[in-house]
């Protein structure tokens, strides 16, 4: 990670660049309109005040993300600082300097009442900046500060000192950038789906079990409610058992707590000779339950969190709608190497 400047910003012209007309005719902006004026309010905790009461049903963490950022653009971007926006008509990125402090004039900016006059001085094209400078400068975060290599990039791509981008190590790196961004987006949507799965009852985790074997193709069965209820799930190619594999699946959903080897024991005992069994426990299994499966008569799959997470993915695509509303998930395109 580059050092943070603290004299150059990222100031977005609206979603998607939708404000960049107004933007490039000497200002940059931001919304909040509920605001109104707040020419006499400048320090942090102030704004806090002003924003909570502006907007008294918004989400806390939201509330805080605003709270810094619209504190950056009122007292912290300071006239004389470097100010960058982008321009995704023309795939380029106005460059200029910071000319006022803050001020509130509705209607000189679109709908975004709080400006700061700015002189652009230069564009630059985004395809003459190299890969990490435009992985960094694609973050969608309004306003932000620019490191120092993002920097030295536009100051030199603004000498006419472009980078070849079209060199096998520039491609090679921006592959890996690309690669790394990736990879960190899964990881996080991993995560943010072991959330949701947790998120869900007892009786959904068995709705949730049976939608998975149905996207794998079987039909299922779960077991009525009651003390003498048997397995959780069935799933047989027929849903009635007379056809292999006949698999019985137990599902336990208990955050933190580990299934043990006489949980695999009492559930192994309810099985019979041509069965498939499949444990899913949310909580995961203990080093001896883990023992106990490898050395079952029964061929018995063991499933965590994790493991579940990755099965919602892999087969999400064939899942019905009963199983998509339980874990609503939305398919996230990306460039094919």
């Amino acid at each position: 990670m580059g050092m943070i400047m603290k004299n150059v910003w990222m100031i977005r012209a609206g979603e998607g660049g939708r404000l960049i007309g107004s933007f490039s005719k000497g200002y940059v902006a931001v919304g909040w309109q509920e605001l109104g004026d707040m020419s006499t309010v400048s320090d942090l905790e102030e704004i806090r005040q002003a924003i909570l009461q502006a907007y008294p049903d918004g989400r806390k963490g939201a509330m805080g993300n605003s709270v810094a950022m619209f504190h950056k653009f009122r007292s912290v971007v300071q006239v004389g600082n470097h100010v960058i926006s982008y321009d995704p008509g023309q795939r380029e990125y106005l460059v200029g300097v910071v000319k006022s402090e803050y001020q509130y004039k509705p209607d000189t900016v679109g709908d975004y009442p709080h400006i700061r006059e700015v002189e652009w001085q230069s564009r630059v094209k985004r395809d003459n900046l190299s890969a990490s400078s435009r992985n960094s400068l694609g973050s969608t975060l309004t306003l932000f500060a620019i490191n120092d290599e993002v920097w030295a990039d536009i100051q030199a791509a603004m000498k006419g000192e472009k980078l070849s981008v079209h060199n096998e190590q520039s491609l090679e790196d921006e592959k890996t950038t690309l690669d790394e961004i990736r990879q960190e987006m899964v990881g996080k949507a991993h995560e943010f789906i072991k959330d949701k799965i947790l998120a869900l009852s007892a009786d959904e985790m068995e709705e949730l079990a049976a939608a998975i074997l149905r996207g794998m193709g079987y039909r299922t069965r779960i077991s009525p409610k009651g003390p003498d209820r048997g397995v959780d799930v069935f799933a047989s190619p027929d849903g009635l058992g007379l056809e292999e594999p006949r698999i019985k699946a137990e599902v336990k959903h208990r955050q933190n707590f580990a299934m043990g080897a006489q949980d695999i024991r009492s559930f192994l005992g309810g099985l019979r000779e041509g069965d498939r069994a499949l444990y899913i426990s949310t909580g995961g299994f203990s080093k001896d339950a883990k023992y106990e499966a490898d050395r079952a008569n029964v061929p018995l799959t063991l499933l965590d969190l994790d493991e579940l997470a990755s099965l919602v993915v892999t087969h999400y695509e064939n899942f019905d709608i009963e199983g998509r509303a339980l874990i609503p998930l939305v398919r996230v395109y990306w460039p094919a190497d």
